[in-house]
């Protein structure tokens, strides 16, 4: 098994690796999102509740699946980076790090968005609500202590132990709408319970989000790798192909 990641443990070998895979995610995920889009606020139902104002979910239910997804893959790097002693796992986690806190924004943005005209406020200190922003601290404080460290080992470290210590509000997002008392809507099994024409274009979304994330990791992990080697020979060679001299 190990045979199988000792490539990724080269990081020119990883950097060559990303820039393979990014034109394939970016444009899967591009087509996705169109796909999902163009249906859901184009051409699904309007809910006999909600009205139109329910569209919004295209966005911000994707938005908020991933953005506990993102943190949990960045723990597993977190863990990997401690274990292992890996630092490409901790530039890992930090690509990941910027992607996760603009989707918890969105997800924070969208739900305010929507809960306006279903709650008649923009926001309330709700269990869910608070520990999705909870999260967004999480995220930025990751990305403020690596930043923190000149070193960047002490750095990886560091903010390793911070993103596994804040798993524990994983957990507490997904089922506060089950232990407190909330005006969020609770656990309905969604993608069992909405209307076929409703749902799809919802998995779409869903999908096409989840690539895009995985595109802009991709992307800012190839950025990380050179600034992390760009005093290595593998780099100066890259920048002069690319110059062509």
């Amino acid at each position: 098994m190990w045979k199988c990641f000792h490539p990724l443990a080269s990081p020119a070998r990883l950097y060559q690796l990303c820039g393979q895979c990014l034109p394939w995610f970016a444009a899967a995920s591009l087509a996705a999102l169109a796909v999902g889009w163009i249906w859901g606020f184009g051409f699904a139902p309007q809910d006999y509740q909600q009205g139109q104002s329910y569209r919004i979910i295209y966005l911000h239910v994707p938005a908020a699946v991933s953005s506990m997804s993102i943190y949990a893959a960045m723990a597993c790097a977190a863990f990997v980076g401690m274990v292992w002693q890996m630092q490409l796992a901790n530039l890992a986690m930090m690509a990941m790090a910027p992607v996760g806190a603009v989707y918890t924004f969105i997800a924070l943005l969208t739900g305010s968005a929507w809960g306006k005209p279903m709650w008649g406020t923009w926001w309330i200190w709700d269990a869910r609500l608070t520990s999705e922003l909870i999260l967004l601290f999480l995220y930025v404080g990751a990305i403020a202590l690596w930043h923190a460290f000149e070193d960047k080992q002490q750095a990886g470290k560091a903010t390793a132990l911070l993103v596994l210590v804040g798993v524990v509000n994983l957990p507490i997002i997904h089922y506060s709408v089950q232990w407190w008392y909330t005006l969020h809507q609770g656990s309905t099994n969604m993608l069992q319970t909405v209307a076929p024409a409703m749902r799809f274009p919802l998995v779409w979304s869903m999908i096409g989000m989840g690539l895009l994330f995985i595109t802009f990791t991709l992307m800012r992990m190839r950025t990380l790798i050179l600034w992390q080697e760009r005093r290595r020979p593998w780099v100066s060679e890259l920048i002069r192909q690319e110059k062509g001299l």
